[in-house]
């Protein structure tokens, strides 16, 4: 055979193993995790892990159910105030607004996505403790004094903080892949739009936002998976307060990233403590995993439908 012939070969071999290796770890991972959470599957129902209240390690009781509605809890919020802003921001930077100041302000979403998240959770206790602490509780609390769900706590760690702070975090993500799938829309679909008599906004609501929809929904499906897995600005924000099943907006939350998070270390002195937080880490890894794969699914879709 050709030296040159091998060469390519043996590098083609190589960056395959080396794909194969990358693609495998995700399994791993999963696998490594059921491992470690199976003793406590083999006595206890999924049902009962995930629907029990009770939170006693050390009365062997591992219910998740509380930990799941804190999370469901500080995503939800997050996701309700990111989509339209960033869905709106999107349409501008695609639509409206001019090249140089597109140019000026992309590096700037740019700058969101990188900045760690202790520095989100530090910048979430200064401005937004107060503002739900001395603003929003009150305001609720004073003209709705008969509504069951809103709480007494006065804190400002709340559910609703760790969803104020978990928006902005996940801002960068829908809005750069928004505004991707947005631009992408054919031109001509505009101009004839423009050409019928529509306005600008008539076009880009009648006639862009119907073609790019399942391009905005991965945005925000990719948007969710961040938020659902997001822990230390959310621990640092939200309450985390243990034995609490959080029934409104203003009631502490722990979600699940940080019941592993704060816990990790405490678990090698009880019984299925390890187990229990093993599963919890399970369940985020297989959730975010149909999260991305549904949206990664979707643009895909439409990039083979564009061709």
């Amino acid at each position: 055979m050709d030296i040159r012939k091998f060469k390519d070969l043996f590098a083609q071999r190589i960056m395959f193993l080396l794909c194969l290796f990358v693609l495998n770890i995700a399994f791993l991972m999963a696998f490594g995790l059921y491992m470690r959470a199976k003793p406590i599957l083999e006595i206890t129902s999924v049902g009962d892990l995930l629907f029990s209240l009770s939170w006693h390690p050390s009365e062997g009781q591992f219910g998740l159910a509380s930990f799941i509605a804190g999370t469901l809890w500080v995503t939800i919020i997050a996701i309700s105030i990111a989509v339209p802003f960033s869905v709106f921001t999107a349409i501008y930077l695609s639509e409206y607004c001019h090249k140089k100041v597109r140019n000026t302000i992309k590096p700037v979403i740019d700058l969101l996505a990188g900045i760690s998240p202790v520095i989100y959770g530090v910048w979430g206790i200064v401005a937004i403790v107060p503002l739900v602490r001395d603003y929003l509780m009150p305001f609720f609390s004073e003209r709705l004094p008969f509504f069951p769900f809103v709480s007494d706590n006065y804190t400002g760690y709340a559910a609703i903080t760790g969803g104020m702070v978990l928006a902005v975090m996940v801002f960068p993500i829908i809005i750069s892949v928004a505004e991707e799938v947005i631009r992408t829309v054919p031109f001509e679909i505009r101009e004839v739009s423009l050409a019928l008599g529509a306005t600008r906004w008539q076009t880009i609501k009648h006639t862009i936002l119907k073609k790019a929809w399942p391009g905005i929904i991965a945005a925000v499906i990719l948007g969710l998976s961040r938020a659902f897995g997001e822990t230390m600005a959310v621990l640092m924000v939200a309450g985390s307060a243990l034995h609490v099943f959080p029934k409104s907006i203003f009631d502490p939350a722990y979600p699940l990233p940080a019941l592993i998070a704060n816990t990790y270390g405490e678990m090698m002195s009880v019984p299925l403590y390890d187990s229990a937080v093993m599963l919890a880490a399970l369940l985020l890894l297989v959730v975010i995993a149909l999260f991305n794969i549904a949206g990664w699914s979707i643009l895909m879709y439409i990039g083979r439908k564009e061709r």
